[in-house]
């Protein structure tokens, strides 16, 4: 008997449907007759590797309604990322392949289609397009890379996209699929530079309150100017901070989670000093307009109807404290809450006023500033285990820690859901 999948996973599906709907059809009008094997090879990897950077270009579209359609902005730029390492490695192939097709006719034929020296004028965009890919791409595996240099590196990703074009048109003219590919990146990239990076369709909000719930994080509450976001628990937002009398503004737009969700519209975020613009952050002040994009994200949303364990990490308890803010649990829930020590944790004594409140809410607590808990031992603290839903908050290497743990408990996969400090 087969099992209907879940709303969510064909959502999360949506992201690989549409780079298989840009990448297939444009092999299948553009597959060459009557050519030696390695030239096939060489034009379709061209065409392929062309389909999967516009397929990538696509999924870097922020905007929430196509994000909700794609299973999440995580999803969608977990799926940019595999589309832009894919085609980068099958435009690596189509000179070699090139070079595989002139080798019996002459070596010299062979070094001349992968020897970028002395190229002639169609060919050289190509080559340089190979090269932004590259150094664009590098800036995906640096963790440590600073955002602001970080976004910069990623933009030569988007020149090499045009000129890849651009050789391609160069090289086979102006042909209905290579025209296709031309609209969709420049209605893509320019959505995502207009809309996304410069605000264009974002909401105004102002600072009124700021207050500081833990050591380096403050928790800034926002009044809308116009209409407000429609926003759950679980989600956050993408915020544009301004200028104010003894603050200044970051002047782009980073990831901050909501953790509070008020009738009349307004919302709070927290912020942990975590990087040069969180930091300048700590220093808010009321009156401060803001300017916000979303809302974004799935987490604690589609959730199961069984009892359900979260485990928050630092200032991973953002989430869970909007979601017990907004309204008393309906189900049973026990929140395991790590931190370093208690002055740096962030709504400690507002937790332990809600676990005296709310019957259906309990509140475990893990102070440790040295590595990694025993999380075999925490979890023995909590009751039927096995029967619970899982949901993680938090840095990365604690919830790869975590993950093992709970399936040596018998929880399955599809009951655990992950939300972690990755996202740029």
């Amino acid at each position: 008997m087969s099992v209907p999948l879940s709303s969510a996973t064909l959502h999360r599906l949506a992201a690989p449907f549409l780079v298989l709907a840009v990448v297939l059809p444009l092999v299948y009008f553009t597959y060459p007759a009557n050519r030696t094997m390695w030239h096939s090879i060489s034009i379709v990897t061209a065409w392929a590797g062309c389909g999967l950077l516009v397929a990538s270009i696509l999924l870097m579209i922020r905007e929430p309604q196509i994000s909700h359609l794609f299973g999440g902005l995580e999803n969608m730029y977990l799926w940019h990322h595999r589309s832009g390492m894919l085609a980068y490695v099958l435009l690596l192939c189509h000179p070699l392949a090139l070079a595989a097709s002139s080798l019996p006719e002459s070596a010299q034929l062979a070094w001349q289609a992968l020897s970028p020296l002395g190229a002639s004028w169609q060919i050289r965009p190509g080559w340089i397009a190979l090269i932004l890919l590259m150094f664009g791409l590098t800036s995906t595996f640096i963790v440590s890379l600073p955002y602001r240099r970080w976004r910069w590196m990623h933009m030569f990703l988007g020149l090499g996209v045009a000129l890849g074009l651009a050789h391609v048109y160069a090289v086979a003219g102006n042909v209905y699929p290579l025209m296709l590919l031309i609209i969709l990146t420049v209605a893509a990239l320019g959505w995502r530079l207009f809309a996304s990076d410069l605000g264009a369709v974002a909401s105004s909000y102002r600072v009124t309150q700021v207050t500081h719930p833990g050591s380096d994080i403050i928790e800034a509450r926002l009044v809308p100017n116009a209409t407000a976001l429609t926003i759950a628990p679980g989600q956050f937002v993408l915020s544009s901070f301004g200028e104010g009398p003894h603050y200044h503004g970051c002047g782009e737009y980073h990831p901050f989670t909501v953790s509070g969700i008020e009738k009349d519209g307004s919302i709070s975020i927290s912020i942990k000093a975590l990087g040069p613009c969180s930091q300048r952050l700590q220093e808010l002040e009321p009156g401060v307009m803001v300017r916000l994009q979303g809302p974004f994200g799935t987490f604690l949303q589609n959730a199961a109807s069984l009892p359900q364990l979260w485990v928050a990490g630092g200032i991973g308890i953002t989430p869970f404290i909007a979601a017990l803010r907004a309204q008393p649990r309906t189900l049973p829930t026990t929140l395991l809450y790590l931190f370093g020590n208690e002055k740096s944790a962030a709504f400690l004594d507002e937790l332990r006023m809600l676990a005296k409140s709310d019957p259906n809410f309990e509140l475990l607590t893990h102070a440790s500033s040295k590595g990694l808990p025993n999380f075999p031992e925490l979890l023995g603290k909590v009751s039927q285990l096995a029967a619970r839903e899982v949901f993680i908050c938090g840095p990365q290497p604690m919830a790869e820690a975590l993950v093992p743990c709970l399936l040596q408990q018998k929880i399955p996969e599809h009951l655990m859901h992950i939300e972690m400090y990755d996202f740029r």
